[in-house]
């Protein structure tokens, strides 16, 4: 054997084996590394290098080969692709020059790097897509690279193209796997929540169990659903999930429905917001909110109508929520926008069997009762005038007792079949009173005195004014049944922060105490509802000293 097969041979082994140990590993930057390796022994050079690129042409990947980690810790950072790798990578050409200080393209060395000579670069393409680059530097033994070495190092390029493209179809493979995977568990939570929500009656219960599937769903910090009043604009309700309560205790107000939140409601589509502080719709936070980074809120529509707004903040994991977090919400959105229709028509439901009871208890009395009582009244009155002149002064009083008896319990029935009419509250907070306030007087003939109303009423959140109508209709009935009074006082105030019902009147009173340990379901509605609004309830009573209301609400 000659000579030159010999070394014909070992070259051949040697490109073998480097091709071996190429297709035998499996991590891209492995990959890399020894085919940096075995270019640097096969082309016989002091240094090889191999880098990759990104979408925009800078290098992201870069392993070396023949300097000692010491050294590569001193340089500042790696290859920028300027000089003669900027040719290599953006005019796609191979560049072989004996000497790199005297060709005009390079661009030097950083300081720290070891001294080179001799180069030879060639691109890592695949299907005229640059991918990269391999180079070489400082030929062993010889001034410069020959046109082998340039053909060698073609070859090993065209194994890293290879290994490149592999690797970037492995990863995307891995995305798409782990995407199917999270749309797969996306979908069963879907399926999970949507099967509680719509199995949920309580309109309530229903709301919360939405905002905490959303949250789950989109792996959110934080999540919320706001109910706006189609009047005002303002929040009616507003659920939360992911804040304790000690953390929801330090927010001063909820939310009015304005900036992002606004944007919802204004432009009924969905909003997604990478970062917060530098969206110009925006307006910040309340005081003791947690900070608040990525946002997205979905409109819950039904039809053409609103019913409600899911808001998610803080992507865990991420710095912006995806479009298959928008899609996966947007479908719960509109299975919540079901289960909350659903829910208010159980409600309604509910409310007209309880409306149509009472409408009926009230025709019982007022056609049975009441004619039965009138009828005895009657003969009863009959009776006394018949005894005019004859009997005693005593039957006659006796008789005339009876019949203001009589009168007194059509009265108190007639109240009560009063309190049962069923009562709309339409939104309008002062229509609403004045309506009760006219009942009261046709009904009691008491007199009733109420200031005027604040400026700006017309602005209380319907949750606010709901309860400000019932209380006030619970306390009216009252004084009608047990207080015997003259004179009643109603009025209503309002602060910067709070608004004030106040209802007093002239009667017997009674004791607040005794009341407590038999207390009717009036006042202690009117208790749960300044609670439920996180308001307080107090009532001042004495015996013949009568008897002072204050609900006090805040006012949003």
């Amino acid at each position: 054997m000659s000579k030159f097969e010999h070394a014909f041979r070992e070259l051949l082994d040697s490109l073998s084996q480097a091709t071996l140990a190429v297709v035998r590993a499996d991590e891209l930057p492995l990959v890399l590394q020894r085919i940096a390796d075995s270019a640097r022994e096969l082309i016989g050079s002091e240094y090889a290098a191999i880098g990759t690129t990104n979408d925009e042409r800078e290098i992201d990947l870069f392993v070396q080969s023949g300097m000692e980690e010491t050294a590569v810790s001193q340089l500042p950072t790696h290859p920028t692709g300027n000089g003669l790798l900027g040719v290599v990578l953006c005019q796609k050409e191979t560049v072989r020059t004996a000497h790199i200080a005297n060709d005009p393209r390079a661009s030097g060395f950083p300081v720290g790097h070891p001294p080179m000579k001799s180069f030879l670069g060639v691109p890592i393409l695949f299907k005229a897509n640059t991918l990269g680059m391999l180079y070489l530097t400082n030929k062993l033994h010889e001034e410069a690279f020959s046109l082998l070495d340039e053909q060698l190092a073609i070859m090993l390029a065209a194994h890293a193209a290879a290994a490149i493209h592999k690797s970037l179809l492995l990863q995307e493979s891995r995305e798409q796997a782990h995407q199917l995977a999270t749309k797969n568990r996306q979908l069963a939570a879907l399926s999970k929540a949507t099967l509680a929500i719509t199995g949920e009656l309580s309109l309530e219960k229903v709301l919360q169990q939405i905002v905490d599937a959303v949250r789950d769903l989109a792996q959110a910090e934080y999540a919320a659903l706001g109910v706006p009043n189609s009047a005002s604009g303002y929040l009616d309700n507003f659920i939360y999930s992911g804040l304790s309560p000690e953390e929801a205790s330090h927010i001063g107000n909820l939310p009015r429905g304005l900036g992002l939140l606004g944007a919802i409601i204004s432009e009924q589509r969905t909003v997604c917001v990478d970062n917060i502080a530098e969206d110009p719709r925006a307006v910040g936070c309340p005081p003791g909110h947690p900070p608040v980074n990525s946002f997205l809120g979905v409109p819950i529509m039904a039809g053409k109508e609103m019913l409600g707004n899911l808001y998610l903040a803080n992507k865990v994991g991420a710095t912006s929520f995806t479009e298959a977090d928008q899609e996966i919400v947007e479908l719960l959105a509109a299975q919540a926008a079901i289960a909350i229709q659903n829910a208010q028509l159980y409600e309604q439901v509910s409310r007209l069997a309880i409306l149509d009871e009472r409408t009926r208890i009230g025709m019982d009395l007022h056609d049975g009762v009441i004619q039965s009582i009138y009828a005895v009244g009657l003969t009863l009155e009959s009776a006394r005038l018949s005894l005019e002149g004859e009997g005693s002064e005593d039957t006659r009083a006796l008789l005339e007792t009876a019949v203001d008896g009589l009168n007194d319990a059509i009265r108190d029935i007639r109240n009560f079949i009063l309190d049962l009419r069923p009562r709309h509250f339409g939104g309008d907070l002062e229509q609403g009173l004045s309506r009760l306030v006219r009942e009261f007087r046709a009904n009691t003939m008491v007199q009733v005195h109420s200031s005027t109303l604040p400026e700006g009423i017309s602005g209380v959140p319907t949750a606010v004014s709901r309860a400000i109508f019932l209380t006030t209709q619970g306390a009216l009935a009252n004084v009608a049944r047990h207080a015997h009074a003259k004179n009643v006082t109603l009025s209503l105030e309002r602060d910067k922060h709070h608004i004030v019902l106040l209802v007093q009147d002239d009667g017997v009173g009674f004791d607040v105490r005794a009341a407590r340990q038999a207390i009717g379901h009036g006042l202690s509605n009117m208790r749960a509802r300044a609670k439920e609004l996180n308001g307080t309830f107090y009532i001042e009573s004495a015996q013949g000293a009568g008897t002072t209301l204050r609900l006090t609400l805040p006012w949003r």
